[in-house]
């Protein structure tokens, strides 16, 4: 599979040159992208767009502006940042006691195997239950302040009941429509990795085959 990028300004252009080259669109809410489909070969391509764009009736609505909420969760560290289209208006990093120094394991999922009678183990539950405390806290001020078009979200399954079962309740569902999942590796989240996320977050990403759809190519 091959990936081009673009900004956001050059989407109107790239569906286009898609209209030109004679492939439908069909918009994916939940993935905020585009699903084309050759009307020649029936083959299917992505166009997933930046979550600064609004698509709307079929058409991109750039101009509306997009306020959405960044919410980076891994064992150990996490990061919530507030957007609205390309400004950062807040942004937190949260560190815990939570990996287990020589495995190199969360304690979470050391609990799974071994229990939580030894001293550190408790210390380390204890921490990643404020942890997730501290998470929804924050982010409980934020939606108190804020409407949010999206909730852009990164974290890991096992951590998933961690976070919407904390004793602070989160503020939203977790099959709340808005939600967005990072469809990206996330690395060790802190204000840089927040802020890489945000620049891939804001461009559109084409992704096709390049034996399938050899027609794209020319779309660099």
């Amino acid at each position: 599979m091959r990936s081009l990028f673009y900004d956001r300004n050059e989407v109107p252009d790239v569906l286009e040159r898609l209209e030109a080259e004679r492939y439908s669109r069909d918009y994916d809410y939940e993935k905020h992208r585009l699903v084309l489909t050759s009307e020649a070969t029936g083959r299917e391509a992505y166009l997933r767009l930046p979550l600064t764009v609004n698509y709307e009736n079929g058409v991109p609505v750039p101009e509306r502006k997009v306020r959405y909420i960044m919410v980076l969760v891994q064992s150990g560290s996490a990061s919530i940042g507030v957007f609205e289209d390309e400004l950062c208006l807040h942004h937190k990093v949260f560190g815990s006691y939570m990996v287990r120094k020589k495995q190199g394991k969360s304690q979470i999922k050391h609990l799974k195997t071994k229990g939580k009678s030894r001293a550190g183990s408790r210390v380390r539950l204890a921490s990643t239950i404020e942890f997730f405390e501290n998470i929804n806290t924050r982010l409980q001020g934020h939606f108190d302040q804020y409407d949010f078009d999206r909730i852009a979200l990164s974290c890991s399954k096992i951590l998933i009941p961690y976070l919407f079962n904390s004793k602070v309740p989160t503020p939203f569902d977790k099959r709340d429509s808005r939600i967005y999942k990072i469809p990206k590796h996330l690395h060790q989240p802190n204000y840089e990795v927040m802020l890489g996320m945000q620049r891939y977050l804001h461009k559109a990403e084409l992704v096709f085959d390049e034996t399938q759809n050899p027609e794209l190519i020319a779309f660099h």
